[in-house]
Order: structure tokens, then C-alpha cells, then sequence
């Protein structure tokens, strides 16, 4: 079978990005698929390309690179220009390149009209993929404000859903919202994973790991949508406390990054550090050696959806997340006892559970090891991998 699959954001572990497309496909082109790529370079990702379009080979997996670079630090019309120009670009593989099933991954949304094309014209069957929720997130960030684009934004999700033999979720919050205005799609769930194989790789066995007991970690993007500030409150409190063994390390970037970094300096906080981009490589050890780690979002309906990566890599590290959604997570974290939910942006709550964990680490650990097990439980990768394979086989068909 021959897998054609529209996603603008491909990356590997080299990258700072999110590997999701990248460990299924690699998976799937080991088990004797074919599997073609199309993709755009991405400031966090470690894919590039000189010529306006590059054939490229990672692991097996054909590449097409469109080269239309992408940054959450471009303004919105920019974006907005590049989304559609890859889109557009992207209609002539749609009907060219050998394929038997289609696969769109969003968002942005823009990435369906290669793969509505495909099936339209030439009758391939159509997988959409939702890792966020498209336009609802973009309109509740005022991302999208012309109401006119809104509607039609709105419409083209619709088309996007109704002509696809089914959405791929990547969180039960998300396909419950979708069935929820779209009870006829078919939907399945197959959520972001957690790399149990790259997180052992690296450093002790879980166990055996020295944890710095007075080390958080927060490892993921910092902008518009994320929570980053809550946490540097929280650190804020901590200091007025009189707490002076527990530190905060900030993995990342994005378009909030210059103004927090300015809000530590305004509050001369010794106990938080920002370390920028790293390659998903070397979070693995910081991020295993850590107390735990940080799973924040604003608190907006749309965000109580979210799959997020750094949870998942969390828990494959086997370390307790403290996280302020309040949609599926904070159920999930709840009947599996693998963190703590705080209230969505209460420094003091949060302040409360950084000092608990680093108080008390026989409940620490125990909080760590549940995080293991629902990382072998139901976020294994070749589980999800294979789950996700069989309902490409099922649609393929």
C-alpha cells in the first residue's frame, strides 16, 4: 500500500519539534509500506531545503519539501500566505503522485485542499487528521478575526470532515467536540505517544535515575496558547516564601519568550532559567532527571482538547506532571494518579504542588512510576502505531 500523507510541520528527534508524523511513518515504511511525505521547513524542526521543492529521504520515507519556511514569530498574514501557498503548491502532488490512501494532518486546516483534491479527482480515499482543533483554536486566540475568513475557515472544516471516511483525533476532547457538531463522521482516537524506547535509550534506567530533587522542567513552545507565565508566577512565590532549593528550567521558544524573560529580570528571579530550543535528544536526560514537569495552557474551552507532546514525553520518562487544563488531562491525571491538577492561573496553587513534590518524594516516585505505566499502557508508540495502521488498511481497502 502506498501512503500520501500532506503535513507542513515534519521534523525528526534532531529537530525541536514534535516527531508524531515521523515515528508512525518510519514504523509504517518498516512494515513494508510506501509512504511519501509532503512537508514544508519549520523553524523547530530540522528539516530544510535550498530549492523552491526537494525530493529528500529520511529512513525510507520519501520527502517532498516545499519550501515555504514557517514561524510562530512571522506575522499572521505571513503565515496565513504561507499556509495557503503550501496548500496550493501541494494540489500538484495530490494529483500526480502514486498513492492508494490520502492523509491530511492539521493544522493548519489549509492542508485538507491537497487532499480533498485527491479525492475528488482522483477518487482516493481521505483520512483528516486533527491535532488541533482548526479554525475554534485560531478564533479563541484571535489568531482569526475577520469574520468573513471565520466563516469560511468554518465551512471549509466542514468540508473537510464530511468528505473524509474518517478523522483521526489526537485526544478524546477533540473527537468528542467534533462528534458533538458532526455526529454522522466517523472518528477514531489515536492520541500523541509517548517514546518509552527513546526515553530509556538515554541515561539510567528508570529507578536507578538520580533525580535533582529541586529541578522542575517546563519543555515545550511558549506562546500565545501555552501558560509559561503562571509558571514563572508560581516561581515568583516561591521566592517570597523563602524557598531557595527549587529551580525552574524553560525549554523552548516561541513569541512569549522575550516578554516572560523580561517579566524574570522585572522580578529578579534567581530560581528560573530559560535554555531555548534543544533537540528532543538532549531533553530526554534533562527532562528524566527533573521532579517533574509542566503541562500548562490558557484557560480556553478549545485548549482543554489539546494532546500535548510534553505530556507524553513526560510520562516516557517516568515523571509526574503538574498541569492546568480542565478537560480530559485533568480526568486522565485524576483516575491514573500520575500528577497534579492545579486551578488554571493560581500561582499559589501551583507553588503548592512544585513544594510538595519536592518535600515528600516517597509520593513523588509513586506519582513517577504511575506516569511510566500509562506511558506503557495506553501511549506506546507501536501500540498507537499499529492501531493507526489498521484503520489506514481498513479505509485503503
Amino acid at each position: 500500500m502506498r501512503i500520501l500523507l500532506f503535513y507542513q510541520y515534519f521534523g525528526t528527534p534532531n529537530g525541536k519539534w514534535s516527531t508524531r508524523v515521523y515515528e508512525m511513518t518510519r514504523r509504517w515504511v518498516k512494515k513494508g509500506y510506501k509512504v511519501t511525505v509532503v512537508t514544508s521547513p519549520y523553524e523547530k524542526s530540522d528539516i530544510t531545503a535550498v530549492k523552491r521543492v526537494e525530493r529528500q529521504n529520511v529512513e525510507g520515507i520519501d520527502l517532498i519539501v516545499i519550501n515555504f519556511p514557517d514561524s510562530n514569530r512571522y506575522s499572521k498574514v505571513k503565515r496565513i500566505g504561507n499556509f495557503i501557498a503550501f496548500s496550493l503548491l501541494s494540489v500538484w502532488y495530490a494529483l500526480k503522485e502514486p498513492c492508494d490512501v490520502v492523509i491530511a494532518s492539521s493544522g493548519p486546516i489549509t492542508v485538507g485542499v491537497p487532499a480533498l483534491i485527491a479525492k475528488w479527482i482522483r477518487r482516493k480515499p481521505f483520512l483528516f487528521e486533527v491535532r488541533d482543533l482548526w479554525p475554534q483554536g485560531a478564533v479563541s486566540l484571535n489568531i482569526l478575526t475577520n469574520k468573513l475568513i471565520i466563516r469560511i475557515a468554518f465551512w471549509f472544516e466542514k468540508l473537510c470532515y464530511k468528505n473524509s471516511e474518517c478523522v483521526i483525533g489526537c485526544s478524546p476532547g477533540m473527537t468528542d467536540d467534533i462528534n458533538s457538531r458532526f455526529p454522522e463522521v466517523k472518528t477514531y482516537v489515536i492520541s500523541n505517544a509517548s517514546d518509552i524506547k527513546l526515553f530509556g535509550s538515554s541515561g539510567k534506567k528508570y529507578g536507578d535515575t538520580v533525580i535533582d530533587t529541586g529541578r522542575f522542567v517546563y519543555a515545550g513552545s511558549i506562546g500565545a496558547m501555552d501558560d509559561v507565565e503562571t509558571i514563572i508566577e508560581a516561581a515568583r512565590v516561591l521566592e517570597e516564601r523563602g524557598v531557595k532549593d527549587i529551580k525552574t528550567e524553560i525549554i523552548g521558544d516561541g513569541a512569549e519568550r522575550d516578554r516572560l524573560e523580561k517579566k524574570v529580570a522585572e522580578y529578579q528571579l534567581t530560581n528560573v532559567r530559560f535554555c531555548g530550543l534543544l533537540p528532543k535528544t538532549e531533553v530526554v536526560d534533562r527532562l528524566k532527571t527533573a521532579v517533574a514537569s509542566f503541562v500548562c495552557f490558557k484557560p480556553l474551552e478549545v485548549l482543554n482538547t489539546v494532546s500535548p507532546n510534553k505530556m507524553f514525553d513526560s510520562f516516557a520518562a517516568g515523571v509526574p506532571v503538574i498541569q492546568n487544563t480542565t478537560g480530559w488531562i485533568k480526568e486522565y491525571i485524576k483516575n491514573n494518579n500520575c500528577g497534579i491538577n492545579v486551578t488554571p492561573l493560581d500561582a499559589e496553587s501551583m507553588a503548592d504542588a512544585m513544594l510538595r513534590l519536592h518535600k515528600d518524594k516517597k509520593y513523588r516516585d509513586m506519582l513517577a512510576e504511575n506516569a511510566l505505566n500509562a506511558a506503557k499502557k495506553d501511549f506506546d508508540r507501536d501500540k498507537l502505531a499499529e492501531d493507526y495502521l489498521r484503520i489506514i488498511e481498513e479505509v485503503g481497502i
